[in-house]
């Protein structure tokens, strides 16, 4: 599936209209059901195949962000056989205590995985929480950027944001 055509399948798949509050708390006439494309295991492979050429090739670890990013992540590292940490929004509480989850990432590269960028507040705190754990923060890459503009928050944060759609690259061939 070329670019182009998984934009449209993408948009095809989950686009939904209606009123719909945001993560960010903004709110928006039409929302991006990134599980409707998720759970799909032919979406899915299609947007590893296509993330894939934008990992950096020094990257130790992909580090997929509860709970968009991990199947995300989970594809990719199956697509290119590097090792993948499942990121939570905070350390659970029991047993290891852990934030990441999954093999060591202290000193390692990180290329964080998301699904839909809107504002980056959950990146940033996740990147945060994992620098003060030992890991080298690489770049960002997610299937949907939501609104470009907003990308400064994520360049102050000192994280590059790579995203393999805007939502009006989805909109024009989601329209064609």
């Amino acid at each position: 599936m070329n670019r182009h055509e998984l934009a449209k399948a993408i948009y095809n798949t989950a686009l939904i209209s209606g009123t719909f509050k945001l993560r960010s708390g903004q709110t928006s006439d039409h929302y991006l059901d990134k599980y409707l494309f998720e759970s799909d295991p032919r979406l899915l492979s299609a947007i590893a195949k296509q993330l894939k050429p934008m990992i950096p090739a020094d990257t130790d670890i992909l580090a997929g962000i509860e709970l968009g990013g991990v199947p995300l992540a989970t594809a990719l590292s199956l697509e290119t056989g590097i090792p993948v940490v499942f990121v939570r929004k905070k350390a659970k509480p029991y047993a290891t205590e852990k934030l990441a989850e999954g093999i060591g990432i202290n000193g390692k590269r990180l290329c964080l995985i998301e699904d839909v960028v809107t504002t980056g507040g959950q990146l940033i705190a996740s990147a945060e929480q994992l620098a003060a754990l030992g890991a080298r923060l690489g770049p960002v890459l997610c299937v949907i950027e939501r609104t470009p503009r907003q990308r400064a928050a994520l360049e102050d944060a000192g994280l590059a944001l790579s995203a393999l759609f805007t939502t009006d690259e989805l909109h024009a061939a989601g329209t064609q």
